[in-house]
């Protein structure tokens, strides 16, 4: 089956300002990419619907959304902190990023494909539940683990996340739930610096120190991610994609290259394989390196894909 490549044009709208890393080039390259290995022409291509707010208010508070709506700029921008702000199109640009996920469920869990990629932007995984942060307003892939729980009745999801940063707002939403399991590695100290006190056993959040290479990161998936996995026996997998660990990325000091993020993703289609029907729905996250953010996204897409 093909792998559904899951977008929408208002996720270009939504910037920061010129010298914002976190900016629409981003999914512009991930695309050229594709188009340029040829890749792009095995992938079914579907727009993205907007979340509800009851698909948000799974993850979010009703006074969180509020405030967002109350803020939204007519002109210029919002600043809800130092580095994460809200132009005109933000808030709906954030509304189809964290429906893109629940479209690509609803693909998914009806058969229509086994895999999906959403090209999507803002990113999600440090958005609190009352909180934006670090370019992320609403938790894309935790309002999709809620909807995979709660709309189609799954038991047993399974959240891998290989952001070069900590992803505190998906941990922060799932901690002590047992129908979910979360891998992560993740470079430490760094931002954001916060973690659950007591995350629960259903937390597999292995911090890594900087300059940790692909050698490092594969014993950390081989020893803590893969057994956890295989003892929960997930029913999907949903991916937070980012790219920033690659050692071109300034954003942090890891040093993965296209091979490892190819070979992290065989690990988890393997996994999938055994207990998912095959069924795993990747989310962009971090990558800020242009070069360096397509190259990756291919060398997962194809991995993903089996292409």
């Amino acid at each position: 089956m093909e792998t559904l490549y899951i977008t929408h044009p208002l996720c270009r709208l939504h910037e920061m300002g010129a010298w914002h890393p976190e900016s629409p080039q981003r999914l512009d390259a991930i695309a050229d990419q594709l188009a340029a290995s040829g890749l792009m022409d095995f992938l079914r291509l579907c727009e993205a619907r907007p979340a509800t707010q009851q698909d948000l208010l799974r993850v979010h508070t009703s006074d969180y959304l509020a405030f967002l709506r109350k803020h939204v700029p007519a002109q210029g921008y919002f600043p809800i902190d130092a580095d994460t702000l809200m132009n005109p199109a933000t808030l709906e640009a954030a509304q189809v990023a964290a429906g893109a996920g629940l479209t690509a469920l609803d693909c998914v869990l009806s058969g229509q494909s086994l895999t999906a990629f959403c090209a999507i932007r803002p990113p999600g995984h440090h958005a609190r539940p009352g909180q934006a942060m670090g370019f992320c307003f609403f938790n894309n892939i935790a309002v999709a683990a809620r909807y995979a729980l709660d709309h189609y009745g799954l038991e047993r999801v399974a959240i891998v996340d290989f952001d070069v940063h900590h992803g505190n707002g998906t941990e922060e939403a799932f901690a002590h739930e047992e129908r979910v399991l979360m891998c992560s590695f993740y470079q430490h100290p760094f931002f954001p610096g916060i973690r659950e006190e007591h995350p629960g056993p259903n937390m597999i959040n292995v911090p890594v120190d900087a300059y940790a290479d692909g050698a490092v990161i594969h014993e950390v998936v081989q020893k803590h991610w893969m057994p956890a996995l295989r003892r929960f026996r997930p029913e999907i997998i949903l991916v937070s994609a980012g790219f920033d660990a690659h050692r071109e990325d300034d954003m942090g000091s890891l040093r993965l290259v296209e091979a490892d993020y190819a070979w992290i993703t065989n690990q988890l289609v393997e996994v999938a394989a055994e207990s998912a029907q095959g069924r795993i729905v990747s989310f962009l996250e971090g990558g800020y390196d242009l070069s360096a953010l397509g190259r990756s996204a291919v060398a997962h897409v194809r991995a993903l894909g089996g292409y």
